[in-house]
């Protein structure tokens, strides 16, 4: 058999590229002959990277070019408090970071949110979408285009179903801009965070487009999807899970726990998330949810690009009265993050530590009924957004914010 060793020489004296070795050995020691190789070429000591606990092939849908595996501290929180749509009770919240004392404000405030009975969550839309672009000569012809695809969404239909024996498309929305035609597919993809489903079915559907109107593809994402970056037409329209949640704080338990008011509250969050956030031309308006999005994104194996959209929320925050008079005011906190896109199969779900994240959660694998356990974990990630927000604005607000980075060495 190959060694690692020899592959490794074979690499340096060009006799094989580096993306060719699984064809010489198996998966491990194609690794290992890789990282040798780099090793090598950058005089670097590679041993932690190495040192992963999963077989190399696991990996083979997820990375080209593996040379082992990066290592980020995981913790947990919780347990999430949530009365959702498709989650009910209390689960614990996975979260994988390098950042100090993310998990311990998110506990804190997860804490806050149990005190008050617990948080409600609902999945308030769903569908993720593919926006091709397609070229015409003018604008009579995008017209055209435009007529007969509203009148035939269920040739479009039977199209992209044909591809996939989950996925549904709910509906199609053109936009016209001079002499380009962008088609935006929605797809129901169940469990899946389905980006590639959806892929795949609309370029069938286009095939049928260009058959029987005027329009040519130029591209089959023109950017109006929109993925991996800040976009107006995702917080307006919602892509992947559109998801809120939200609690009411009594008065008392904000000013034993938090040290701080709902006014002293509503007033940080109004000038800090809604004010300045639109003085800043931001697209998110709230404090820090890509922290807890992004450090859930990682340790449950969704696409760390998408915390993008996935950031993309707004954070509300209102006084409540109280039962009588004699009481501090309550606090009403929300968060809605109007495009979420999480799966529980498929993509990086599928690895071992991962799929142990989502096993923690309870929402590993298909639902019953299917895009359930998708549906569960938007509603937790949700919650797990607003404690985040709940604690910093209160931090904020009590001027407590440096001193527990102090307080933990940070």
């Amino acid at each position: 058999m190959t060694s690692a060793e020899d592959l490794a020489d074979r690499v340096r004296e060009g006799e094989l590229r580096i993306h060719e070795l699984e064809e010489h050995a198996d998966y491990d020691t194609a690794a290992a002959a890789r990282r040798l190789h780099v090793e090598r070429e950058t005089g670097t000591d590679l041993e932690a990277i190495g040192d992963y606990g999963f077989p190399a092939k696991q990996a083979e849908p997820n990375v080209e070019n593996m040379i082992g595996a990066a290592q980020v501290p995981l913790g947990v929180v919780g347990p999430v408090a949530v009365s959702g749509g498709a989650v009910d009770g209390e689960r614990y919240l996975p979260l994988a970071t390098t950042e100090g004392a993310l998990l311990a404000s998110v506990n804190r405030g997860l804490s806050v949110i149990r005190s008050a009975g617990g948080a409600d969550a609902r999945v308030t839309k769903n569908g993720m979408t593919r926006a091709p672009v397609f070229r015409v000569d003018g604008v009579a012809e995008a017209a055209e285009t435009v007529e007969w695809v509203e009148d035939n969404v269920e040739a479009l239909r039977e199209a992209a179903e044909s591809t996939t024996s989950h996925g549904e498309l709910l509906g199609v929305e053109p936009y016209v801009v001079g002499d380009s035609v962008y088609l935006r597919f929605a797809y129901d993809t169940k469990d899946a965070m389905g980006m590639n489903m959806a892929t795949i079915a609309t370029g069938e559907a286009c095939a049928v487009v260009e058959d029987e109107t005027p329009a040519d593809l130029v591209a089959l994402s023109g950017n109006l999807c929109s993925d991996k970056k800040p976009a107006a037409v995702n917080a307006v329209e919602g892509r992947g899970r559109s998801v809120t949640a939200d609690v009411v704080i009594p008065g008392e338990i904000l000013e034993q726990r938090l040290h701080t008011t709902a006014a002293a509250i509503v007033e940080a969050n109004t000038r800090k998330n809604l004010i300045g956030s639109a003085k800043a031309g931001s697209l998110g308006f709230n404090a820090h949810a890509a922290n807890v999005v992004g450090a859930a994104f990682l340790a449950t194996g969704q696409d760390e690009a998408q915390v993008v959209e996935g950031a993309n929320a707004i954070t509300t925050m209102d006084v409540r009265e109280p039962a009588s008079e004699e009481d501090p005011a309550d606090l009403y906190a929300s968060i809605s993050l109007a495009s979420l896109e999480v799966g529980t199969v498929g993509g990086g779900t599928k690895l071992p530590t991962q799929s142990e994240a989502l096993e923690i959660l309870g929402v590993r694998g298909g639902g019953d009924p299917a895009g359930s356990n998708a549906d569960a974990l938007a509603e937790i990630i949700a919650v797990g957004a607003l404690a985040g927000e709940l604690s910093l604005l209160a931090a904020l607000a009590s001027r407590h914010l440096a001193s527990a980075h102090e307080d933990l060495g940070r």
